[in-house]
């Protein structure tokens, strides 16, 4: 399980709308509107240092 880090919702790896590679980590995205809104301004989704693993 692994979180979207636009909306918080938990979702399975294999059912993520959309991923990327953001500074070395995968990202998994619920759907395709978060995935859009991070696009649009992945710092402020993303902390410095963070990982979609760290929690």
């Amino acid at each position: 399980m692994v979180k979207d880090p636009v909306c918080g919702m938990t979702i399975e790896e294999s059912n993520a709308a959309a991923t990327e590679e953001y500074q070395g980590s995968t990202l998994y995205f619920c759907s395709d509107s978060c995935y859009s809104k991070f696009q649009a301004n992945p710092a402020q989704y993303v902390q410095p240092g963070a990982t979609a693993d760290s929690e």
